[in-house]
């Protein structure tokens, strides 16, 4: 990441997360426990057998380096599809992800779209920040683990709530001001740009509508729908950046620079979160 708040790497994307992907898009078992935590799908009985050769070579490439390897997604709750959905996996402490998801992803091209890599280390774990807290709820629920030590295993279930929801999703106002900068920089595409502004936002939308509806979701397309029926007057920009999120029309320079400007969609988002939820803070000192 390239701010102190922000833990996930991704291999050549300094600016994406684990979680800016939606950890979980579809999950019928994503709700809250009769205990009021957090409740999700993923579970390594559920990976479909199509992908159990991507893990198992996965799993070859970490071990021995003394690294944690996890899977999330759409495998990890078993609602992935063969040759259309990422593989995406999660490692702790791992000097080198870059080389081992290029392998990965080239060898099993046939099977899924890409192998991506996010990368922690386990210090980000630790602490009161929302960063770390956001880290070890996303550990705790959206992860499964394969192989190497499982810091998770020693994590609570956590509960469904704003706080849960800020720590996943309170940096949306930091990403915001580094898409503005990408923007007028040039140094991504308009379209994968777009599509970056559209998962990031609507997956903090989705705790909006957790918080607002006393639930817990991290689905995009859900989200979109519901919070336009609460603010319809947000229901069509909405709507635009699902598209851009998933399979609709891509977005143009001039698209996106609506979308990011000062009184544009995201900008109220961030208004919004900021409000009902409130953004990243730093831990208090000595906290």
């Amino acid at each position: 990441m390239d701010t102190t708040h922000l833990p996930l790497r991704w291999p050549g994307d300094p600016g994406r997360r684990a979680r800016d992907l939606g950890c979980v898009v579809n999950d019928p078992d994503e709700g809250v426990a009769a205990d009021g935590t957090v409740r999700t799908g993923a579970r390594r009985d559920r990976v479909p057998a199509v992908f159990e050769d991507v893990l198992r070579d996965a799993v070859a490439g970490v071990e021995g380096s003394g690294a944690s390897l996890y899977v999330y997604g759409s495998v990890a709750t078993g609602r992935a599809r063969p040759g259309s959905s990422d593989v995406d996996l999660l490692t702790i402490d791992l000097t080198d992800a870059t080389s081992l998801a290029r392998r990965l992803s080239a060898r099993y091209a046939d099977r899924c779209r890409g192998v991506e890599i996010a990368a922690a280390a386990g210090d980000e774990l630790v602490g009161d920040s929302d960063a770390a807290y956001g880290l070890r709820v996303f550990l705790r629920h959206y992860c499964v683990h394969l192989t190497g030590p499982d810091p998770a295993a020693t994590l609570r279930a956590y509960p469904a709530d704003a706080r849960a929801a800020r720590g996943l999703n309170g940096d949306l106002g930091q990403h915001l001001l580094r898409w503005r900068q990408r923007l007028e920089t040039g140094s991504e595409s308009a379209d994968r740009l777009g599509a970056r502004v559209g998962r990031k936002t609507l997956l903090a939308v989705a705790g909006l509508v957790s918080v607002h509806d006393g639930t817990w979701t991290t689905d995009r397309t859900r989200a979109a729908r519901r919070w336009g029926e609460i603010e319809p007057t947000l229901a069509a920009p909405l709507a635009t950046l699902h598209g851009w999120a998933h399979d609709g029309p891509p977005s143009t320079c001039d698209d996106v620079r609506r979308a990011l400007g000062h009184d544009g969609v995201v900008a109220a988002v961030v208004a919004l979160f900021d409000r009902r939820i409130g953004s990243w803070q730093a831990p208090a000192a000595g906290g």
